[in-house]
Formats: C-alpha cells, sequence, structure tokens
C-alpha cells in the first residue's frame, strides 16, 4: 500500500471534542492510515491509500459532520 499524504483545512473546529469527532470520522474511512488534527492552526494532516479513497470522499465525510473542508495549497 502507498501512502499518499494531504493537508487539508478545516474550519469551525472550537474545541478538543471536535478534533475528535474530525479524527474519528477520517479513522472510519477505509484506507486512511493516519489522520491528526491541529485545532489552533485549523488543519488535518492524513495519511492514506489513494487506491481505497481520496481528497473528495474525506471533504465530503468531514462536511456531513458539520465543518468546511477544503484541501491547503503545498507551500515550498
Amino acid at each position: 500500500m502507498a501512502q499518499t499524504n494531504l493537508l487539508l483545512r478545516v474550519d469551525g473546529m472550537t474545541c478538543q471534542g471536535c478534533v475528535r469527532s474530525v479524527e474519528m470520522t477520517l479513522a472510519k474511512r477505509g484506507g486512511i492510515a493516519s489522520a491528526q488534527v491541529n485545532l489552533e492552526a485549523g488543519q488535518a494532516s492524513v495519511k492514506y491509500d489513494d487506491v481505497r479513497t481520496n481528497p473528495d470522499q474525506m471533504i465530503a465525510a468531514l462536511k456531513e459532520i458539520g465543518y468546511e473542508t477544503s484541501r491547503e495549497p503545498v507551500r515550498r
């Protein structure tokens, strides 16, 4: 399984309960190896198998639970 890294912007998180909710929603998806959320930065760092899932599916799952979500631009 080749893993791909993704950084998502997650707006609307206000507490550690939100962090757990985002992490659990992502972890329940097939193909997610890890998901770490930074509340202060409003970001989720995700490692996933791009054969089993994709960023659009992750964004849709987070929007279903009430968070505006988008891909973070890659900074060089």
